[in-house]
């Protein structure tokens, strides 16, 4: 985290994880974890009334998304995501995610997707949303 752009807490959920969620190893497999951030940002959309907010030609994409693994998440488990955003751009909005077990301060992974605003029918990016926007502090 930069001084400069700093990450802005905005959304924590709490996920459940299922027994279907581990792999033949025995954790939590990879690709659930952008599962987890998924369900997470969507809680958050949801949180702001996203449906109601959103222009009936607009919507969001993400295009890009990564994580870091640190340590294996196991069933039995809650997975608390803690959902931050950084600086908007006109049509963007960097989201950010860290995941731990509820109640251990151990971080498990962290992840990062960009959000892009956009028209579907032109396939071009449109400016963020007011409603989006008003998420981050103001400098």
């Amino acid at each position: 985290m930069t001084t400069e752009h700093p990450h802005h807490l905005v959304h924590v959920s709490h996920i459940p994880v299922r027994w279907g969620d581990m792999d033949a190893l025995g954790h939590v497999n990879n690709t659930v974890y952008f599962r987890y951030a998924e369900q997470a940002r969507i809680e958050w959309l949801v949180s702001l009334d996203y449906a109601r907010n959103i222009a009936p030609d607009e919507g969001l994409v993400i295009i890009n998304a990564s994580c870091t693994f640190f340590k294996p998440i196991t069933f039995p488990a809650t997975v608390e995501v803690r959902t931050l955003i950084g600086k908007p751009g006109r049509s963007s909005l960097p989201t950010f995610y860290e995941m731990r077990i509820a109640g251990d301060p151990m971080l498990y992974a962290e992840g990062a997707s960009k959000i892009v605003w956009w028209n579907p029918a032109t396939g071009k990016s449109v400016p963020l949303p007011d409603f989006i926007r008003r998420t981050y502090p103001h400098e």
